[in-house]
């Protein structure tokens, strides 16, 4: 499926690091409507049997020291990734008792790592699909496809369109405040992951609609082809 871009409503890395560098400690707050969805994904993503995980956009480490102290097998590697050096040095901090096996990294502009392809078998992106250019997007889920090993599962949240009355009533709110000005709202705006998808790449998995406070979130795990 096409998918259009306006590339003028979307903030630049550049913008985007600059946000999430003077805001980004604040991030956290938004887990009253982020962790429900969040909880969706850990029941069907099986990190009880992942061997090593990359995180794109780790955030402030929260989801990968729940990851390390719950869910990962105590021989599991974590690489988590994140543009905004706040960000990074947060994640370090909260992962310090893993330091053997979590590591963090300052990312760049470009989706593109260094990292052999198929080293990994969790690729995790939570809330970060949706502040992305669809170009942006499709080379994200590239990346993350040569990343994976052969039957690794790809595990995304987003911001999505609502199902409901109330949920369409609230996406088509933020979409307009995004479309003024997406600063307001970080970068973030309601998308559709499955339209990303592409069948060559990846087989269907779990898929599901959250909706929290009026936020619809989409939730997906897909394996790599």
């Amino acid at each position: 499926m096409a998918v259009s871009d306006r590339t003028s409503r979307y903030l630049s890395p550049e913008e985007a690091k600059r946000f999430y560098d003077r805001l980004g400690s604040l991030q956290d707050w938004q887990r009253f409507y982020e962790n429900v969805a969040i909880e969706d994904l850990i029941a069907h993503a099986a990190f009880a049997s992942a061997r090593a995980v990359l995180e794109f956009g780790c955030g402030t480490g929260t989801f990968a020291a729940r990851l390390m102290n719950r869910y990962l097998p105590a021989d599991a590697r974590y690489l988590g990734l994140d543009l905004s050096s706040t960000m990074a040095s947060l994640a370090r901090k909260r992962l310090q008792p893993w330091a053997e096996r979590a590591q963090v990294r300052q990312s760049g502009a470009s989706p593109r790592t260094q990292e052999p392809d198929a080293s990994f078998d969790r690729f995790v992106s939570i809330y970060v699909l949706d502040l992305l250019a669809p170009g942006c997007i499709e080379q994200l889920l590239a990346e993350a496809h040569r990343l994976l090993v052969p039957g690794g599962r790809l595990c995304l949240v987003s911001l999505t369109f609502g199902a409901s009355r109330i949920g369409r009533v609230v996406s088509r709110c933020w979409q307009g405040v995004w479309k003024l000005n997406p600063s307001l709202v970080g970068g973030c705006h309601p998308i559709e992951l499955l339209d990303y998808l592409r069948a060559e790449n990846w087989n269907p998995g779990y898929q599901s609609l959250v909706t929290r406070w009026g936020l619809t979130s989409r939730v997906v795990v897909a394996s790599a082809k």
